[in-house]
């Protein structure tokens, strides 16, 4: 079973507890994963579950989510609990600046069936994480900094 590592960061002009917080609001990972949460609403803290639920490459999909891991405000890890994956886990790590909060992910992943899942983790998967991650940065990025405030409805 090949595993697969993808990792990425981005610097956040916010205090570090404004982007923990954002980030561990089942809301807005909504927003970016597009898949049906259960629970719905509210925040993940440690031992927090979350079903979620939908649509992936014209196939149904269903990720149980448990947080293994939470340090707030520097750390915190979602692992799968069932799923289409072999394993997952999502560990991500705040840093403070002088210029605002660093975020970084690093997402550990296979997929069950060999070789075969290996070449679909390569050539499909891994830029459809990818370009999630990237996605779920703008978005904390933009609400963090807003300066209108339009975190406050997430924290």
């Amino acid at each position: 079973m090949r595993e697969t590592i993808l990792q990425d960061s981005i610097l956040i002009r916010s205090p570090i507890d404004r982007v923990f917080s954002l980030s561990t609001n089942v809301e807005l990972v909504q927003q970016t994963l597009g898949f049906k949460p259960t629970p719905a609403t509210g925040h993940i803290s440690a031992g927090s579950r979350v079903h979620w639920s939908g649509w992936l490459f014209g196939l149904p999909q269903k990720h149980d989510t448990l947080i293994t891991a939470f340090d707030p405000p520097h750390f915190f890890q979602d692992s799968q609990e069932a799923g289409r994956f072999a394993h997952f886990h999502h560990d991500h790590y705040f840093t403070e600046t002088m210029e605002g909060t660093v975020l970084r992910d690093e997402v550990h992943f296979a997929l069950p069936f060999g070789a075969l899942g290996a070449l679909v983790a390569k050539h499909l998967i891994e830029q459809h994480v990818q370009r999630l991650l990237r996605a779920r940065f703008q978005l904390l990025k933009r609400l963090a900094e807003d300066p209108d405030e339009a975190w406050r409805k997430y924290t």
